[in-house]
């Protein structure tokens, strides 16, 4: 008997827990700023109502990065990808309080979601802060930023379009490098690890570490035309 092997997850759905506020923010909300998976490709022009630069956010945590840079950059659409309930919530609470109009929210796998929904040559820039790091050995198959994931994103990419990423894991900062530099379709914007770019705010959970000592290392590179 032939079993389809189940497909490696990147995250763990975790049993966090969800106040009044995010859930109420959920239920209203989403309606309005979510985006229910489905296996068709989005048209992104109908989905934020206008043409703009887009920027793929994928696990944004509970939304803190991504409503400040979209705040600050009215300009460009932000497309956030998030498995976990409160981090959903907890921006579409942020969204709200602001007024924002250029943030949309799909809440799901985001392999599913980069391979079926978004199309081809869509993104102007991609944004994967702090992913997991699955730090045991055994676990690092788990890790999202890996060879086929990221030549998936590739494809996504207009030509000259960026994707950022960071992490304070250094031997996952290490790979991701690597990774990215075996990617044909990618170019290093520095040579190496970048500096972290003005319009990346810092989160608490960052500038906590970085006054105990820990270090962030951020790659950025550029779909080459």
């Amino acid at each position: 008997m032939n079993i389809a092997r189940r497909p490696i997850r990147s995250y763990v759905l975790r049993q966090g827990r969800v106040t009044g506020a995010q859930q109420r923010a959920r239920e209203t909300l989403l309606p309005r700023f979510g985006i229910p998976y489905s296996r068709a490709p989005l048209d992104l022009d109908r989905v934020f109502g206008r043409a703009a630069p887009r920027i793929l956010e994928i696990g944004f945590g509970m939304g803190e990065t991504t409503v400040r840079i979209a705040a600050q950059h009215p300009e460009n659409d932000y497309l956030g990808i998030e498995v976990h309930g409160p981090g959903v919530g907890g921006l579409l609470k942020r969204v709200a309080e602001l007024g924002l109009t250029n943030v949309r929210v799909i809440q799901h796998d985001a392999a599913e979601v980069v391979e079926v929904m978004i199309p081809p040559a869509s993104l102007d820039g991609v944004h994967v802060f702090f992913p997991d790091p699955w730090p045991k050995k055994r676990h690092h198959k788990r890790r999202l930023l890996q060879a086929p994931f990221v030549a998936l994103l590739a494809s996504r990419m207009k030509a000259g379009a960026y994707a950022h990423a960071a992490t304070d894991w250094e031997d996952y900062a290490q790979q991701i490098l690597e990774v990215f530099s075996a990617e044909p379709l990618f170019e290093n914007t520095c040579g190496g690890f970048a500096p972290r770019p003005e319009w990346r705010p810092q989160t608490k959970f960052e500038s906590r570490g970085l006054r105990l000592g820990h270090r962030v290392w951020d790659v950025l590179f550029r779909r080459k035309e």
